[in-house]
């Protein structure tokens, strides 16, 4: 009879071994999620700074889609694949908010309005760029998601396994 072994104790003289963190694909797709994140929010910065003025109802929302992608990125990078979903959910929204707001943008470059710290036509070319990324966001997020990154097997200290 096996000796019995709490649940998430390790055997003496054992280590955890996470087989799928080190495969290329899994290395490309993480650090692929972190940059999209990373450009995701540092465009939604832009837009949030540079229309400050204009923005009517959603400062906050800007703001905490910044926090919140920033924060992804960092748990991202550090394999946490629990968050891909989410970000994955929330990069759909913000796709939705871009497009809409991205023509919005176009129409105030007109004599007579008030114009934010940068030019309207900046703003939503910035914001009409934000679509796209989070598309390709949605993807990569869904690919990594299913690397399987979380899959962790015992293996003797020391024991290397080759591809």
């Amino acid at each position: 009879m096996l000796p019995r072994v709490e649940a998430g104790a390790i055997r003496p003289g054992y280590e955890l071994w996470r087989p799928n963190r080190e495969k290329a694909e899994s290395k490309s797709a993480r650090a692929l999620v972190v940059f999209l994140l990373l450009v995701s929010a540092a465009l939604a910065f832009v837009v949030t700074v540079g229309g400050w003025e204009r923005l009517e109802g959603g400062k906050m929302f800007a703001v905490a889609y910044v926090v919140l992608y920033l924060l992804f990125a960092y748990l991202v990078s550090r394999w946490n694949r629990g968050v891909l979903p989410v970000a994955a959910a929330l990069a759909l929204i913000l796709a939705i908010f871009a497009a809409i707001a991205a023509p919005a943008w176009f129409d105030r470059a007109k004599d007579g309005l008030d114009s934010p710290a940068l030019p309207e036509e900046v703003l939503g070319l910035l914001t009409l760029l934000m679509v796209p990324v989070q598309v390709i966001l949605i993807a990569v997020a869904m690919i990594a998601f299913n690397q399987n990154w979380h899959v962790e097997e015992e293996r003797p200290i020391g024991d290397e396994i080759e591809d």
